[in-house]
This record gives structure tokens, sequence and C-alpha cells, in this order.
């Protein structure tokens, strides 16, 4: 037992060295092959880490729109900017006419038009989204980052991978059927039972979280398997800022 939970706290600071730039002591010999496990449970710490930051710019009085723009600013470094990467390369290969050359595109490090304007726009959604959300904003907060991953899980477990190598290859191992998603699954529906048992008031809020998480988180990667059909590394991360958007833009109704 303490060899196992041994090695889930390893797979765990692997996951957050993959996905993020928060600084850990080095550790000899992580193994990378699981991560996709854990990333639905390191975007609640990175959710929680941007809770934080906002109470902790509302505490110094800082106006609510500069606050959501510098909580979205610190949203991306966390992840040094790996997944609104992914959503402008997507982007770059869906402007593509030719099936057979989107691969192609998506791999040129170049940013194209649509690239841009794809960061463009998420990043809008995540700043007037989160100025229309002026209560409970770190619990969605943390919701949104959690549901974002859930939606790379899904990708990751229903749809093919369309590269024979690269980071993303790696996760088919990791997660191979619907039964590897529910503990994440549970994670997430366990953080909404956790905001209506602290305010029962907020029930409408808990309920719609996972309504909505859950039919986002859903539906993006099965759009994105649509368009290109199967996933890669870029549209992994595309997955994670739309669902993260989309959720937010949703939740802005109960506020």
């Amino acid at each position: 037992m303490l060899q196992w939970c041994k090695q889930q706290l390893l797979d765990l600071v692997a996951t957050i060295i993959f996905y993020t730039v928060i600084p850990l002591p080095y550790i000899k010999n992580l193994a990378f092959e699981r991560v996709a496990c854990f990333v639905p449970l390191v975007g609640l710490i990175i959710g929680g880490i941007l809770g934080l930051s906002d109470l902790t710019l509302s505490y110094l009085k800082i106006p609510v729109l500069t606050r959501s723009a510098l909580v979205v600013i610190i949203w991306i470094f966390l992840t040094g900017g790996l997944h609104l990467d992914g959503a402008m390369d997507t982007a770059d290969g869906l402007a593509v006419t030719n099936p057979e050359r989107r691969l192609q595109v998506m791999a040129d490090s170049a940013t194209g038009a649509f690239g841009a304007m794809s960061a463009i726009a998420i990043v809008i959604l995540k700043i007037t989204a989160l100025t229309d959300i002026p209560e409970n904003r770190y619990l969605v907060l943390i919701a949104a980052c959690g549901w974002g991953r859930w939606g790379q899980q899904v990708a990751i477990c229903r749809y093919s991978y369309l590269k024979p190598t690269g980071k993303g290859a790696l996760h088919k191992q990791a997660i191979r059927s619907v039964g590897d998603l529910l503990p994440s699954l549970f994670l997430l529906l366990g953080l909404s039972g956790v905001i209506w048992l602290i305010n029962p008031q907020d029930l409408v809020l808990s309920v719609g979280m996972v309504i909505a998480g859950s039919a986002i988180a859903t539906l993006t990667p099965a759009w994105f398997n649509h368009k290109l059909g199967g996933h890669t590394g870029d549209t992994y991360g595309a997955v994670v800022e739309w669902t993260e958007a989309l959720f937010l833009c949703v939740l802005t109704s109960f506020s």
C-alpha cells in the first residue's frame, strides 16, 4: 500500500512537471507514461492557484476587469502556454481545406492568422466571462480547469490518435477505457458536492457546473474528432482551452 501511494505521488509530480511551470524539486527517474491519468487533478491545483490569485487581487482592490485579465495571464503562464499553443496550431490546421495537409500545418511551429485569431478569441472569452461572474469566482476557476482537462481525457479515451509519435501518443497507453475516466469524473462531481455542502444556496451553481462541464467536455473533443477524424497533442490542448472558455461563458448564466 505504501509503495502504491508513493507511485501515485510520483506520477502526480510527473504530471505537474509535464503540464505546468510550477517549480518542483528534482526527482530522478520520473516516468511520464501515466501523466494523462492525473491531468484533472493538476487542473484543480492550477484552478486553486488562480482562485487564490483572484482573491489576493480582490483584497488589493484591483477592479474586476483588470483582475480578470491578470488571472487569465497567470493562467497562461502556469501552463507555459502549452494548451493555448495547441489551440492555435489546431486552428491553423482546420483552416486548411486539404485534409492531407492539416497535420503538416499543425506541426509547423509558425503561427498563422487563424491560430492568432483563435488565441485572441479564447483569451477574450475567458476575460469577459470572468468579469461577468461576480461571486464564487475561485470555485468557478477550479471547476473550469478540472473540466477542461477531463475533456482531454475524453478525447484520449474515445478517439484515435492521428500521429504515430509525439508527446500525445503516450497518453493512449494510460487511458484505455471509459473506466479510466471515472476517477476524475467522481473527483469533479465531488467538487460540486463540496460547493453545495459549504453553501446549500449554491445548489443551482453546483448542478450547473456538473451539467455544463460534462456536456462541454464531451462535445468539444467530439467536434474536433468530427473535423479532423481523430486527435493529436495539439487538439488535446485545444480541447482544454475551448472547454475552459465555453464553461466560463455558460457559468455567467448562473451569476
